[in-house]
């Protein structure tokens, strides 16, 4: 790096946020790809495999609002539309009930 050489803006780290607005593409039975859009909703573990769940938007109308799990193994691609901003670690309060306890 020279000194006429702007500053390197560091990236920020890409993290999947519970709440944000996805797309996935998911192996099928078919020969076309599953295609699945709507909120991210977290990471499932059932029977020791891990799934994506999914909550449906409207793309298609009989399935809104469904939860589709979909295993990390069948994942071809996710697309983040909207990335929801994670939520500030939950602290306790000094002025807690139980902080009460130890006067």
């Amino acid at each position: 790096m020279t000194p006429d050489s702007p500053p390197t803006a560091k990236k920020p780290s890409i993290v999947l946020t519970v709440g944000s607005k996805v797309r996935v593409r998911s192996a099928s039975s078919d020969e076309e790809a599953l295609l699945s859009n709507g909120v991210f909703r977290g990471l499932v573990s059932v029977g020791g495999d891990n799934s994506l769940a999914l909550e449906l938007d409207d793309s298609v109308k009989e399935e809104k609002g469904r939860i589709r799990l979909i295993p990390l193994n069948a994942l071809l691609s996710l697309d983040v539309i909207e990335a929801a901003k994670p939520e500030e670690e939950k602290r306790a309060d000094s002025t807690s009930a139980s902080a009460g306890y130890f006067r």
